[in-house]
């Protein structure tokens, strides 16, 4: 990214994700989200003296899964350790984590910005225990008279995924987070909800003088949790590094934080370096030996990733957008694929999910999973309109039905009389009916005006209240004409 041609951005990105067990990583207290504050805690948790940690094995399963669908390496020989720093939400006053010798080594992904593809790379992902949560009597830290510490969250088992320093643009970054939360998403190691601070980006941003290899002094700026403030905290932090540069004074390397409501960033603390933390091997936990067999009992797991999904949905007919609207989110891709197990028309079916489920889904506020309409309910739909049992037009009326009952598409045709018109007998009369009433437009049409027709199809439509079969009233029009 270019600024104002004379500095260019260089960023990195460290990415906290919530790993979906039921109970935390040393202990057995529950994640489960929200609870009164101080309530999902133990000695353990806490911290208290004696008690002793006991790793989770399910926190491992998901990091190899996560590790391997990311390309890393996974290491034969990890070890945890002990980061020391003393802050109010780190009971504590470590934080059990992985420094020289994490689970999982250099990876990556590929991303695609305008048409060009551009590789990612992953330097490490390592496990740790999730911090408490402060709770503040303002917006932020910095606009609050007092604050309280809730531990619930504290012992919640993270993966950290830190990528290199490959990022040069805003829609890089945003590229490459969207497909990273994606992957996680499909692999379910993560509910990935962002709202719940599931998934939290650390951003690292420097610029250097355009066309220079030498990385420039960096900041970070700490637990985001959407992509909307991603690209506005990079927004407001290029431009504000842009300024202190200009102004012949150095950018200071320190932690920020982001501050939604006045769209800035402000200064948290100074940066510390792995030093600071005097990392030392944990004691209390031996190392962690992961032998092949395991690795690919996890690798045997993996789910059909998205870019496979695309390919497979771009190989029945659906163009690339579509396929990756409907591979977006893995609710929604898998949703389209039981639909498609009872509906053999991808196409069809891709134009009904993207355009009035979705509308629906949209207006309700409803995600995909907790639709009243199911799959295959949607699927009967659409065999209805093939049979000619319904006309387009009708089945999305019945479509938002479907959603507000529950009910089959078939039992709501019964019961309101949606049935569409194909007997030509009782079409005939309604059709002689219109060509009566509009000698004009009949005129017009001999006349070599084609589009009179249409008008009067409108008329015979609107008169069977939409039911009447547009093909065959189209021939039967044109026959009388003739």
């Amino acid at each position: 990214m270019v600024v104002a041609e004379k500095y260019e951005m260089v960023c990195g990105l460290e990415v906290h994700v919530e790993l979906q067990t039921k109970t935390k990583i040393f202990c057995g207290c529950t994640t489960e989200f929200g609870g009164e504050q101080n309530t999902h805690v133990c000695p353990v948790c806490l911290g208290m003296p004696g008690a002793l940690p006991v790793l989770n094995r399910e926190v491992v399963n998901y990091a190899i899964k996560a590790g391997l669908a990311l390309d890393c390496e996974i290491a034969e020989f990890s070890k945890f350790d002990r980061k020391n720093y003393f802050y109010p939400d780190l009971s504590k006053n470590y934080q059990t984590s992985q420094f020289d010798l994490p689970i999982c080594g250099k990876g990556g992904l590929e991303i695609e910005v305008d048409g060009e593809k551009k590789w990612i790379g992953i330097t490490r992902a390592h496990m740790e225990e999730d911090a408490g949560k402060l709770v503040h009597s303002g917006e932020t830290i910095s606009t609050s008279n007092e604050s309280s510490v809730d531990y619930n969250r504290a012992g919640v088992p993270l993966l950290e995924i830190v990528s290199e320093p490959d990022m040069s643009s805003i829609p890089e970054v945003l590229a490459y987070l969207e497909k990273l939360v994606q992957i996680l998403e499909y692999t379910e190691v993560s509910d990935c909800r962002l709202e719940q601070g599931s998934v939290r980006f650390d951003v690292n941003v420097s610029l250097r003088p355009f066309g220079t290899e030498t990385l420039g002094t960096r900041t970070e700026t700490k637990n985001l949790n959407s992509f909307s403030s991603v690209r506005r905290c990079m927004e407001y932090e290029v431009a504000r590094q842009t300024r202190v540069l200009n102004a012949g004074e150095n950018v200071v390397q320190e932690t920020r934080t982001w501050d939604e409501g006045q769209g800035v960033t402000l200064t948290l603390r100074s940066k510390e370096e792995a030093h600071d933390y005097r990392y030392f091997p944990e004691p209390d936990l031996p190392p962690l030996v992961i032998d092949r067999d395991w690795v690919e009992r996890i690798r045997k797991t993996l789910p059909e990733l998205p870019a496979a999904r695309r390919a497979r949905l771009q190989a029945l007919g659906l163009s690339a957008y579509d396929a990756g609207v409907i591979t977006q989110g893995k609710a929604m891709a898998d949703f389209f694929d039981e639909a498609l197990t009872y509906y053999g028309d991808a196409k069809t079916l891709a134009n009904w999910v993207m355009g009035d489920v979705t509308r629906l889904l949209n207006t309700n506020q409803c995600n995909v999973s907790d639709s009243p309409i199911s799959a295959q309910q949607l699927a009967e739909l659409l065999e209805l309109i093939n049979k000619g049992t319904l006309s387009g037009k009708i089945a999305k009326t019945v479509l938002e039905e479907m959603y507000s009952t529950g009910k089959d598409a078939g039992l709501i045709v019964k019961e309101k009389g949606l049935a569409q018109i194909s007997d030509e007998g009782a079409l005939l009369g309604i059709i002689d009916g219109v060509i009566a009433a509009n000698p004009q437009s009949v005129e017009d049409y001999r006349a070599g005006k084609d589009k009179a027709i249409g008008f009067l199809v409108g008329q015979i439509m609107k008169a069977t209240k939409g039911q009447a079969n547009p093909g065959l009233v189209n021939q039967l029009l044109k026959d009388k004409l003739a």
